[in-house]
C-alpha cells in the first residue's frame, strides 16, 4: 500500500476534526435562514454574530466589518471591481504586483480592458517589491492599491505596514490578498492602515466556499453580488451558517502562539530538506530565500535538470502530493508568472521548481520521506539518461 503524505497545504489544507464538529453539529441543528425572525432564525442569526465577533479580534477589526464571502476570490473581486466602479470619476490608476493570485490578475486585466491603468510593480529574484518602486508609480489618478500580504508560490512578505503608512494620507484605498498569510501572521488591520483584506477557510483547515472580505468603515460601494440585503445589504445570498462557524472554530484554534510555533516548526522542515538534500548531492537551489521572515509553509525549490511534471508525477507515484505552483493554475501548461516575474521566460527554474506546502499535520517523517524520494527519482533519472546516451 502506498504511503500518503500530503505536502501541498498552500493549495488547500484537511478540514480540522473541531471544525468538522462544530459543522456537523450546526448542519444538523442550526439550520434556520438568518434573516428570518422566528426562533430557529435567531439562533442562525446568533451563530453569526458570534463568529463575526472571534473573526474581527483576530485581525483587530470591528464586528461589523467583516463581510462573509465564499471564499478568497470572490473578496478579491469585490473589492478590486467595486473600488474601481466606485471611484472611476476621482481616477482610473490601480497599483499591484506581477506575482498576485490570478484571484487580482485576472479582474485587474479586465479593468485594463474597461479604460483602467495598472500598473504592476516588478520583483527581484527572491520575490520582493522594491518601496522606492511603489512611490513613484504612486500619483494623484491612484485609486487603489492592491498587494498581497504573503506570496503563494514562494513565501515572500510584502511590505504592508510601510505601504499602508505611505498610504494615510492618499485618497487610494489599500487592499491586501491575505489568503496565504491569515491563520500564519499576526494582522492588524488598524496598525497596518488596511482598508480592505481577503481571506479563505480552507487555507487554515476550516471549509472549502467560506470566507470574509474586511471593510473598513467609511469603504462604501454597492454588493458585488446583487440580490438580498444579506450581510448589511454588503453580499446578497442567505450566509453559510455552518461554514461560517467552521471558519471561525478554525480561528479559534489558531492563537497567536500557535502560530509562532507553526512558522517556527515550517522553518525547521525547510532547513531539514535543504540538508537531506545537500547531504544527498542533489543539485538544487531554492526560489526565494530562506528567511525567518517570510511565510515559512510555502518551500519552493528549483531541482536542476528535472522537470516539474516529471519530478511531481514521480513524488505522487510515491504517494507524495506537491504541486508545481498556485493550485488555480496547475491545470495550465504554461509556466509560473511567479517564478517568470522573478527569474524571466529563459530561466530553468520556472519548468524544473515544484512547491512544497507544509500544514497542521506535516510530521518529521513526512520530511524525510520526502528527502529519501526526492533523491531516489533524482537518481533514477540521471541514471537512465546516462544510459541512454
Amino acid at each position: 500500500m502506498v504511503k500518503e503524505i500530503y505536502l501541498d497545504n498552500a493549495a488547500t489544507t484537511p478540514i480540522s476534526k473541531e471544525v468538522l464538529a462544530d459543522m456537523n453539529d450546526k448542519l444538523k441543528n442550526v439550520y434556520g435562514n438568518a434573516s428570518t425572525l422566528y426562533q430557529l432564525g435567531r439562533n442562525s442569526k446568533r451563530i453569526l454574530d458570534r463568529s463575526r465577533h472571534i473573526i474581527a479580534q483576530s485581525i483587530n477589526a470591528d464586528d461589523n466589518e467583516i463581510v462573509f464571502t465564499s471564499g478568497g476570490t470572490e473578496s478579491d473581486n469585490t473589492a478590486i471591481m467595486q473600488t474601481a466602479l466606485a471611484r472611476k470619476k476621482l481616477g482610473n490608476h490601480i497599483i499591484t504586483t506581477s506575482i498576485e493570485h490570478e484571484a487580482v490578475l485576472k479582474p485587474l486585466k479586465y479593468l485594463e480592458n474597461h479604460g483602467f491603468r495598472v500598473t504592476y510593480l516588478p520583483v527581484d529574484s527572491k520575490g520582493n517589491i522594491s518601496l522606492s518602486d511603489f512611490k513613484k508609480a504612486l500619483d494623484d489618478d491612484t485609486i487603489l492599491v492592491t498587494i498581497m500580504t504573503g506570496n503563494n508560490e514562494v513565501g515572500s512578505r510584502m511590505p504592508i505596514h510601510e505601504i499602508g503608512e505611505i498610504l494615510k494620507n492618499h485618497q487610494a484605498w489599500f487592499h491586501t490578498d491575505a489568503v496565504q498569510a491569515y491563520g500564519l501572521l499576526d494582522i492588524d488591520v488598524k496598525k497596518d492602515h488596511i482598508d480592505m483584506l481577503s481571506t479563505s477557510a480552507h487555507k487554515l483547515n476550516g471549509p472549502k466556499m467560506v470566507g470574509f472580505l474586511y471593510r473598513r468603515n467609511g469603504i462604501n460601494y454597492p454588493s458585488f453580488i446583487k440580490g438580498g440585503d444579506q450581510e448589511s445589504k454588503r453580499r446578497a445570498g442567505t450566509e453559510n451558517v455552518p461554514g461560517i462557524s467552521g471558519f471561525a472554530t478554525a480561528v479559534k484554534n489558531l492563537p497567536s502562539t500557535e502560530k509562532k510555533h507553526r512558522q517556527d516548526v515550517y522553518y525547521q522542515y525547510k532547513k531539514e530538506i535543504i540538508d537531506g538534500l545537500k547531504k544527498n548531492q542533489i543539485d538544487f537551489e531554492i526560489n526565494g530565500e530562506l528567511n525567518r521572515h517570510n511565510l515559512q509553509h510555502v518551500f519552493n525549490i528549483w531541482i536542476k535538470g528535472i522537470s516539474t511534471y516529471v519530478m511531481q508525477a514521480n513524488l505522487d507515484l510515491a504517494g507524495i502530493a506537491v504541486s508545481g505552483g498556485s493550485a488555480c493554475t496547475a491545470g495550465s501548461i504554461a509556466p509560473s508568472h511567479v517564478l517568470t516575474a522573478m527569474y524571466g521566460t529563459k530561466s530553468p527554474r520556472i519548468s524544473q521548481s515544484i512547491r512544497i506546502s507544509f500544514g497542521r499535520y506535516t510530521t518529521e517523517s513526512d520530511i524525510q520521506f520526502l528527502i529519501k524520494n526526492i533523491a531516489k527519482i533524482v537518481k533514477q533519472i540521471k541514471k537512465r539518461k546516462q544510459e541512454e546516451v
